[in-house]
């Protein structure tokens, strides 16, 4: 197969493909938008996403006037062995060819990265991360994921792996914390504590009561006691993941992203606590939220040509 060739320093796509909504995104030499649109995602129906990301090209390459490179952020990863979508929660994806066949269409090289491993680079190269050298981004929502970003640069492994932060165990387990299991098919991930689905489930395992993450943090807001008590275990669990981080990277600042991020007595709670299980005299690492919000993760697509 021949692929076009692109011409260089121009503008650049990036594509946020969701469980629920795709984004698209052209960036100018400056990083600046100059072309953004939001659509539903075709879940279950392999061949219409396809096809509805090959409109969404068209449409950008149409509205800038030129052929465009291509950067696309997903769920899951493509594995190095075999060149097929694996761990995506876009399942009609998993076991697909979905870079060669996106390659096919659009007869040109696509970038593919996992969507928290473009979070993290967009917040290293022009967000809460800029000017460290080792950032650690975090994407915190229906589940979670990270990525690591060293000198700018994105650190993928050789697995694909780098920054699966989300199934590893809770570190410090106590019986306090349960033992939920996870789809990955273990028990006891970082996820099941620290994602919103996470929270709801840890609380109703402790209380009977069937709440929303965000009723949680609302109740708790308003003194409700038994939300107080499943905060202040929601922190020292964050605390006690994002320590296992900081012991083994020691990264210059973790910046977080996706809707439990939003909770601002995460930034007011962690400083703290951290000191409890980092494995240092003292803890100054920076807890930052995101600066681009839910956009990181297309923007950093589109910086994926340049990484």
């Amino acid at each position: 197969m021949s692929h076009q060739k692109i011409q260089q320093n121009t503008y650049r796509l990036g594509i946020d493909l969701g469980g629920t909504k795709t984004e698209v995104v052209v960036l100018d030499q400056q990083n600046s938008a100059v072309f953004s649109k939001r659509v539903p995602t075709p879940m279950d129906d392999y061949d219409a996403i396809l096809a509805l990301l090959s409109s969404l090209v068209a449409e950008a390459e149409k509205a800038v006037g030129q052929k465009l490179t291509v950067g696309i952020g997903t769920p899951g990863a493509i594995s190095p062995r075999s060149g097929l979508l694996r761990n995506s929660n876009t399942i009609c994806m998993n076991g697909r060819a979905f870079k060669g066949d996106f390659e096919k269409i659009l007869q040109r090289n696509v970038h593919i990265q996992n969507d928290a491993n473009c979070f993290a680079l967009s917040e290293a190269i022009h967000g809460a991360g800029q000017n460290h050298s080792v950032v650690f981004g975090i994407i915190i929502g229906t589940g979670t994921g990270a990525g690591l970003v060293v000198n700018g640069q994105l650190i993928n492994g050789p697995h694909a792996i780098t920054g699966e932060w989300g199934h590893n165990p809770l570190p410090w387990h106590t019986q306090q914390d349960g033992n939920l299991s996870c789809y990955c098919g273990k028990q006891a991930c970082i996820e099941t504590f620290l994602s919103g689905q996470g929270l709801a489930a840890n609380f109703f395992s402790a209380y009977g009561v069937a709440l929303s993450s965000e009723q949680i943090v609302t109740q708790s807001r308003l003194g409700d006691n038994d939300c107080l008590n499943a905060m202040d275990v929601y922190f020292d669990q964050m605390a006690r993941a994002l320590a296992h981080v900081i012991n083994m990277i020691d990264p210059d600042v973790i910046v977080l992203g996706g809707g439990m991020s939003n909770i601002r007595e995460i930034y007011q709670q962690l400083p703290n606590r951290l000191a409890d299980y980092v494995f240092s005299d003292y803890v100054e690492t920076p807890i930052l939220a995101a600066t681009h919000g839910d956009a990181s993760g297309v923007l950093g697509a589109a910086l994926l040509s340049a990484n």
